[in-house]
């Protein structure tokens, strides 16, 4: 019985230091490759498609509502306009310098650096837009089912983003 005892140490003291080593190399090999530099232009790009993904959940079912596919809820409106309205305040910070030629996985148009000063108004617009819709929504209640001034707001902000999409984002 002692031998057995013996002998199961042995080996599992033999494992450690195996175990061990191989944890070892692997560290070192792992510490010797460095990961590659952030790409400025690129993470610019992966913000922008991440704040428009946001903005395009959150709007679409207010769109639904507008559209009559969907039935109005005050509060999930209230909500969502809310949240589209945060968002559209990041939209013009998503368009650097760095970030308009030469990347792939963009459909932003070069018209959009060209054209500067049309692009930011319309950033703007849009950003000025959003911020009526969340007030409208604020106000609103279950009970005016999505009146007027909603319908008004929200095919306004939809505008804004049908107007960008064709003249700055590729097909």
């Amino acid at each position: 019985m002692s031998e057995v005892r013996d002998f199961m140490r042995s080996t599992f003291s033999r494992c450690r230091v195996f175990l061990a080593f191989v944890g070892a190399a692997a560290l070192v090999s792992v510490g010797a490759q460095t990961p590659p530099a952030p790409n400025p232009a690129k993470q610019a790009v992966e913000l922008r498609q991440a704040t428009y993904k946001l903005i395009g959940a959150n709007f679409k079912p207010i769109g639904d509502v507008l559209q009559g596919r969907a039935a109005y809820a005050a509060t999930d409106v209230k909500k969502r306009a809310t949240r589209v309205a945060f968002l559209s305040e990041l939209a013009n910070e998503n368009f650097p310098d760095i970030s308009n030629t030469g990347l792939p996985n963009t459909k932003a148009k070069a018209d959009i650096w060209s054209e500067r000063a049309d692009f930011d108004k319309r950033l703007a617009e849009f950003a000025q837009h959003a911020r009526a819709l969340a007030q409208v929504a604020a106000q609103d209640s279950q009970d005016k089912l999505g009146g007027d001034a909603f319908k008004s707001a929200a095919g306004a902000l939809a505008q804004d983003c049908r107007g960008c999409h064709d003249k700055y984002r590729e097909k």
